[in-house]
């Protein structure tokens, strides 16, 4: 079985500006760890040991203005060392019109689809997007709109409160594949949290045209927890099917508490608990379908 991460990301600092200055808030806790280049060698070196064959590069919020940067950057590191084998860029959906900024990546052969973060939480400290409604937000939805016209598929990035508008914009689009980014970001682990991380799920579900991706899932606890991983592999599966879910280690951030090997411990042994098929499908399968990784 081939082993596919999905979201992981390198970085080269002097194309970063949100790695030097003053300390920025992030969800994932403190990262001075982080403050330096993180290229694909020590990438390959934390991963390649598990067994990974390909790999889906995330786009990590360069400056706006260098949307097409970061994509030159990722394509560049791909051209000499043979990873990534697929990019999810940015554009900025919020414009008026995006085509634009698409017509600078599609010429790109790598460029799988785009995410722009649209998450909003009542806590401040977890909020990306200016408000909770973004993700109906008109020029978002017209921008979304005109994705099928370049075969790019969106990464979507929301919290539970936010998956009936989620679904809204899924709905209208079902030519267009949509990935819920850390599959929709629970943060924490109490009964109500739990229940309305579900509920979220389950709403979304009603899509036919999304998937799910297994990343992220230290990031509120900063740790890896294997009984946490267990908790969101066995809700997501019942909820969504293995077929539509998929592993990503979004690694370096998760580096700042655990090792890939032990991540990728939890993760597998989690996805075993249900099965050969649903281990192929969680970590191959779904996405070399949604990504078609070269």
């Amino acid at each position: 079985m081939q082993i596919i991460d999905s979201h992981f990301h390198i970085w080269r600092q002097n194309d970063q500006p949100w790695l030097v200055g003053p300390m920025v808030p992030r969800i994932f806790g403190p990262y001075e760890p982080l403050r330096r280049d993180y290229p694909i060698e020590e990438y390959l070196a934390d991963c390649q040991p598990s067994g990974l064959a390909k790999g889906v590069y995330v786009q990590t919020n360069w400056a706006r203005q260098d949307f097409e940067k970061e994509v030159a950057f990722v394509s560049e590191v791909a051209r000499r060392a043979g990873w990534p084998h697929a990019i999810v860029g940015f554009a900025d959906m919020s414009v008026d019109d995006v085509r634009p900024q698409l017509d600078r990546l599609a010429v790109y052969p790598l460029l799988r689809g785009v995410r722009m973060q649209l998450h909003w939480h009542e806590t401040p400290a977890f909020r990306f997007a200016p408000d909770a409604r973004q993700v109906v937000d008109p020029k978002v939805k017209a921008n979304v709109r005109r994705l099928k016209d370049y075969g790019l598929s969106f990464d979507l990035q929301l919290f539970p409160a936010q998956m009936q508008d989620g679904l809204e914009l899924v709905g209208e689009n079902p030519e267009t594949q949509f990935i819920l980014t850390h599959c929709g970001m629970l943060t924490a682990r109490d009964e109500r949290t739990v229940e309305a991380w579900k509920a979220g799920l389950r709403i979304l579900a009603e899509a036919p045209n999304l998937t799910a991706k297994l990343s992220g899932l230290g990031t509120f606890e900063h740790r890896n927890d294997p009984d946490l991983i267990r908790l969101i592999y066995d809700a997501a599966i019942e909820i969504l099917g293995s077929e539509r879910l998929m592993f990503g280690s979004n690694f370096p951030i998760e580096k700042l508490w655990t090792s890939f090997a032990d991540l990728f411990a939890a993760h597998r042994a989690a996805a075993m608990r249900h099965g050969a098929q649903a281990t192929s499908d969680i970590f191959c399968n779904t996405a070399t379908r949604v990504y078609r990784p070269g």
